[in-house]
């Protein structure tokens, strides 16, 4: 197939194998072609405005901002770009956050390369692809359970090990102020105490280790 009637994809993926593996699986597609690779959230950004592919490949965990972030900054851009997330993460906070940046497909890397390719094809023609685990995961997400900014905070600190008072000194807070929002996100968590609180957030993606 005549080269110029490939669509164009950028690679953003920060471990080199694996980026490399990725790209090669899309080069050897008849319709396909990879016009850069990035490492980085800012090198994906960088990568766009010099490149203007057809369709970005992302991954949500990058060092310096994340994937999400890039994104937002893409799509504030162009609001045309086209986003496919690629990743480990399923949980369903972690997709929602990619899909309200503007991702049009979210594949997980345990599936498919075929999975993958079909998904690229579809987002490239204008469609969106979500594969069934996906659609669950996100179906399944508790209404009313957006966590404010600081909210997040406090929780990415429970995750961590750390008391309300160690919370309150690492955020520059009261202790009281601490226990609010701990309480707050029990209730949008819908959970009884801290520790499913953590668990909740560590499968729902609200937080990582």
């Amino acid at each position: 197939m005549n080269t110029e009637r490939r669509f164009s994809v950028m690679v953003v993926e920060d471990h080199p194998i694996m980026r490399m593996g990725i790209a090669s699986i899309i080069a050897a597609q008849p319709d396909m072609t990879v016009c850069c690779q990035a490492d980085t959230g800012e090198a994906a950004v960088e990568g766009f405005r010099h490149h203007h592919p057809d369709i970005t490949l992302m991954d949500l965990r990058l060092p310096g901002i994340s994937g999400v972030e890039a994104l937002r900054i893409i799509r504030g851009e162009d609001r045309h770009a086209r986003c496919v997330i690629l990743t480990t993460y399923e949980g369903d906070e972690d997709i929602y956050q990619a899909l309200d940046a503007g991702a049009a497909g979210y594949v997980i890397k345990a599936m498919s390369y075929e999975t993958l390719v079909d998904a690229l094809r579809r987002v490239h023609a204008g469609g969106r692809y979500l594969p069934p685990p996906v659609a669950r995961s996100l179906a399944n997400r508790t209404p009313n359970s957006d966590l404010s900014p600081r909210e997040r905070e406090v929780l990415a600190l429970m995750a961590r090990g750390k008391s309300n008072r160690g919370i309150a000194d690492a955020l520059k807070i009261s202790e009281a102020t601490v226990k609010c929002h701990v309480s707050v996100i029990l209730q949008r968590l819908n959970v009884e105490d801290r520790t499913q609180a953590v668990l909740a957030a560590l499968q729902r993606g609200l937080a990582h280790l």
